[in-house]
């Protein structure tokens, strides 16, 4: 738990616990985090001249094994630069997966925006898009009829089949069929992070076979807002202008980018706690007689009929989740302000409730 952050304050006044566990990105900036951002040496980032900024840039480049980086506001903001760069004409399409962060919460802002139109695969059980379901999603190049394949997106960690970690080798076979393709390979990265320490390996070696990169550094790392792309020079210098664009040119931003060298210098290899946090409570629920998908990363999914009502109920107890269909699906998500003894708290409200839910909502079992 980082020093003056933790979930034990009792901010709603009442001495009850509050526990947030909707998301990653609902951490506040720790003090030292706070006076990183207060010192920053700051300059015009759409002159181009914040160096702070251009330290984040470069630092999160070189991870990435990448040539340049841009930061930018929002991973979504990211991957539309990406893909309006990529996919240069209308009718163009992107390859994703079915249950991509890019297609299901982004809006649709590639086809709306950028005119170009999403192929959708299956994604596998293990977050995973089969390259079989990639290659068929080409059509003839020469035939008139059909939008043109230009870009394949791969999400890692996949955020709704349970915080999946796609491999390294996996990376490569999909950067391997792309060039055999003739197609772009973006990887959003938002929790790239997570998989990193997870798997114990740089983060480039994700990304060594991909064209561009976007990660996100205030999912998990606790910076208040921002992502970074990272490409090649070439790509970076059509990204900034895109950017500009979008309306996403920051001034002073180095505060901002001050936080995200914190974070990434502080908060990373501290990932592996939330992973144990999720399996201990994904564990916990098992053994209350909830469906549990057993948690790779920070990102636990539960099954309860009556979700939105059992959601509701935990927080009446200070216990934020997030209930994704409002009928048994609900997502708790491990981060730097959810400590073990949270985590059994948690649990020991969870048993509370159970034992009086009523027969009709009781849990679904596995």
């Amino acid at each position: 738990m980082v020093a003056g952050i933790g979930s034990h304050e009792f901010a709603n006044g009442n001495g009850k616990r509050e526990i947030d566990m909707r998301s990653d990105t609902v951490t506040q900036p720790s003090e030292p985090m706070r006076k990183a951002m207060a010192e920053a040496k700051v300059g015009d980032d759409v002159f181009g001249d914040d160096p702070t900024v251009i330290e984040l840039e470069e630092h999160v480049a070189n991870l990435l094994g990448k040539e340049a980086g841009l930061f930018i506001p929002s991973g979504t903001m990211g991957n539309l630069i990406a893909v309006g760069v990529h996919c240069s004409g209308r009718g163009e399409e992107v390859i994703c997966g079915k249950c991509s962060h890019t297609f299901v919460y982004e809006q649709g802002g590639a086809s709306s925006l950028m005119g170009v139109i999403f192929n959708t695969v299956p994604n596998q059980p293990d977050g995973s898009l089969a390259l079989e379901d990639i290659r068929g999603c080409i059509k003839p190049a020469e035939n008139p009829h059909f939008a043109a394949s230009k870009l394949v997106i791969i999400e890692n960690t996949q955020n709704k089949m349970g915080g999946c970690v796609l491999t390294p080798a996996y990376m490569a076979k999909v950067g391997d069929l792309c060039r055999e393709l003739h197609l772009k390979f973006h990887v959003d990265g938002a929790r790239l992070w997570n998989a990193a320490v997870k798997l114990g390996v740089p983060m480039k070696e994700f990304t060594k076979d991909a064209d561009t990169v976007t990660v996100c550094l205030s999912k998990g790392l606790g910076a208040p807002v921002g992502s970074v792309l990272c490409g090649t020079s070439e790509f970076i210098f059509k990204a900034r202008r895109m950017r500009k664009a979008l309306g996403g040119g920051m001034r002073q931003a180095g505060v901002l980018a001050a936080a995200g060298l914190y974070a990434i210098k502080h908060n990373v290899e501290r990932l592996s706690e939330d992973h144990a946090n999720a399996l201990r409570l994904a564990n916990g629920l098992e053994a209350l007689g909830l469906k549990v998908v057993k948690p790779d990363t920070n990102l636990l999914f539960f099954e309860v009929q009556d979700a939105n009502a059992f959601a509701t109920t935990l927080g009446d107890h200070g216990i934020r989740v997030l209930c994704l269909d409002c009928v048994r699906t609900i997502r708790a998500v491990c981060n730097l302000h959810v400590s073990t003894e949270d985590i059994d708290h948690l649990l020991q409200v969870a048993t509370t409730i159970l034992k009086d839910w009523p027969a009709a909502k009781k849990p679904r079992l596995s």
